[in-house]
């Protein structure tokens, strides 16, 4: 297995070579692959130091899998590329995610729709993740109607660039910010562009990827999206109404046992999902569930994960994991 990781000195980058080395994934060549300017220098993983390569080079090695977090235009450009050398692409940027003839996928709830001619798989967005995590098994057994979804979001969802401009603007050493306002003290209702319809573009991800997730159009869904200055993970205020009464005893223990999900949930106890805790970790983690009074069929509940792990990285990581052992690699 010769595995590239695309993007490999971005935020993503970085986590993935972390998420890769916590989980022993097993490979026998380490591609690391970076911007122009970035070509030469090196990064480390378990110890070793490895030479970053360009995108031709990386091309001409023809990996097995590789791993993009550069970018949509890049992705745009150079994912058929490395797919036309018999390479699946694991995507991290939205380039790919509404194209119908491309899987957006959460290996827990649709990796087994992975079939050997998918060479491009589009991650699905982080916000979209964890909370398609905490929806997948009551979606199973109640079928939802309506979601409604406010989010608090890290600023390592965009970038090294954003972290340098929340900690400059703490610590009196400003940098070229990246928001169109202060952050630090602040909260922002934008992120991404604004689209006609006065959604941003991040607002209607969270739309679209669900329904495709899920596999159900029919779901409504509303959302708005919000930066905080925090890091260490999203959290999401998520007011979902099910077609079907439910259980809430049932919907604990259908969310216990959900691979990749933990509750939080002992209010008496002041426990509660929280990004500082959730920080470095791969699960999602899901509290405050409680019914919503004033509609029937409705629940209220608190879903925190690291934006940068299932997110991102450990998401991208789990369908290369899936692939090899599905042997869905030529």
């Amino acid at each position: 297995m010769k595995l590239a990781i695309v993007g490999a000195t971005g935020l993503v980058g970085q986590e993935v070579l972390q998420v890769l080395a916590e989980r022993n994934v097993e490979f026998d060549e380490l591609l690391p692959v970076a911007s122009a300017r970035s070509v030469g220098k090196s990064v480390e993983f378990k110890g070793t130091s490895y030479t970053i390569i360009g995108m031709e080079e990386a091309v001409a090695l023809k990996p097995d899998i590789a791993i993009f977090s550069a970018g949509g235009s890049t992705s745009l450009e150079w994912a058929p590329k490395f797919a036309d050398v018999g390479c699946v692409v694991v995507d991290n940027s939205s380039a790919w995610r509404m194209s119908p003839e491309h899987k957006l996928i959460v290996p827990e709830i649709n990796g087994e729709s992975l079939r050997i001619d998918d060479r491009i798989i589009a991650n699905p967005n982080c916000s979209t993740i964890q909370m398609v995590m905490a929806l997948a098994p009551l979606h199973k057994n109640y079928k939802i109607k309506r979601l409604v979804v406010s989010t608090y979001q890290s600023v390592t969802g965009t970038g090294k660039a954003a972290v340098d401009q929340l900690m400059g603007e703490r610590n009196g050493t400003p940098t070229d910010p990246v928001y169109p306002h202060k952050i630090d003290m602040n909260v922002l209702p934008h992120i991404d562009v604004f689209m006609d319809n006065g959604y941003t573009k991040e607002e209607m991800k969270m739309v679209n990827e669900t329904r495709k997730i899920l596999g159900d159009d029919s779901i409504q869904i509303t959302a708005t999206a919000v930066r905080l200055p925090v890091m260490g993970g999203h959290s999401e205020s998520i007011n979902v109404e099910f077609h079907q009464d439910y259980d809430l005893d049932e919907v604990r223990t259908l969310l216990e046992n959900t691979d990749g999900v933990v509750i939080e949930d002992d209010v008496a106890n002041n426990v509660y999902p929280m990004p500082v805790n959730a920080h470095q970790k791969d699960d999602v983690f899901v509290g405050r569930l409680r019914r919503d009074d004033s509609s029937p069929n409705t629940l209220n509940m608190w879903v925190v994960a690291d934006n940068l792990r299932k997110g991102a990285a450990t998401n991208a990581v789990q369908i290369a994991e899936y692939l090899a052992a599905s042997n869905l690699v030529y």
